[in-house]
């Protein structure tokens, strides 16, 4: 997507924002969670060190292009950030888009068969390691440790006030969509639900439940494709 329609977008999401009452999550402002957050996150970019240089090394022999995916995600309150992976895709994933079905169902975009994933990006999704590099976002204060998916842009201009209402938290490398369903919850509307579920349920412990389970469905494969 090129910078001014990006910049229009943003304008726009900021418009939204602030034309609706600013209610963020009393898990915003969590010491406990904020302080979950760091210590998962040094760890996590520990891990990311140790397995950058096989991940660096598997992902440029299988495709040409970078190591890394950026991408304009929001936030809390659509405030945008730039949010990091492994890539997993060829490096001109965006403008073959359009040659792909969508197999979801709302504001999301999902195929199961996507012939843009490389092998070694299958691998890195079914196994989440091209996640890892959001323990950055996380450390810089964009995302959480336990959250909500970050929307892109295209998304958030198309939401209406209930689906505003999932960003009233901060995103989240996992959360109440991922230990639910992964990859096979396909409807938007589902994926809110979710949200709005983990806000209603919220507690420091109640994170800590998520993080755990989350290593459940990771290593069980459970979801993911």
């Amino acid at each position: 997507m090129h910078q001014t329609q990006l910049q229009g977008i943003f304008q726009d999401i900021t418009f939204k924002s602030w034309d609706l009452e600013y209610t963020p999550h009393p898990s915003v402002q969590s010491k406990f969670k904020r302080c979950l957050d760091i210590l998962g996150s040094l760890v996590g970019l520990l891990i990311v060190a140790i397995l950058f240089v096989p991940i660096a090394i598997a992902i440029k022999i299988d495709s040409p292009g970078p190591i890394f995916f950026a991408q304009e995600r929001y936030g809390l309150q659509g405030r945008p950030f730039r949010l990091y992976k492994f890539r997993s895709m060829v490096s001109d994933a965006e403008q073959l888009k359009s040659l792909v079905n969508n197999e979801a169902n709302g504001l999301i975009f999902k195929n199961k068969n996507d012939f843009r994933i490389t092998k070694v990006g299958r691998f890195l999704r079914r196994t989440s390691l091209d996640e890892l590099p959001q323990f950055w976002n996380v450390l810089l204060n964009d995302m959480s440790l336990v959250g909500t998916r970050p929307p892109t842009g295209d998304e958030v201009i198309k939401y209406t006030d209930k689906h505003w209402r999932r960003l009233n938290v901060k995103p989240g490398l996992t959360g109440e969509w991922q230990v639910n369903g992964r990859s096979q919850v396909t409807n938007f509307e589902q994926i809110v639900d979710l949200d709005l579920q983990y806000q209603r349920n919220w507690h420091p412990l109640y994170d800590l439940f998520l993080i755990g389970k989350t290593f459940y469905v990771i290593f069980g494969k459970i979801g993911a494709f």
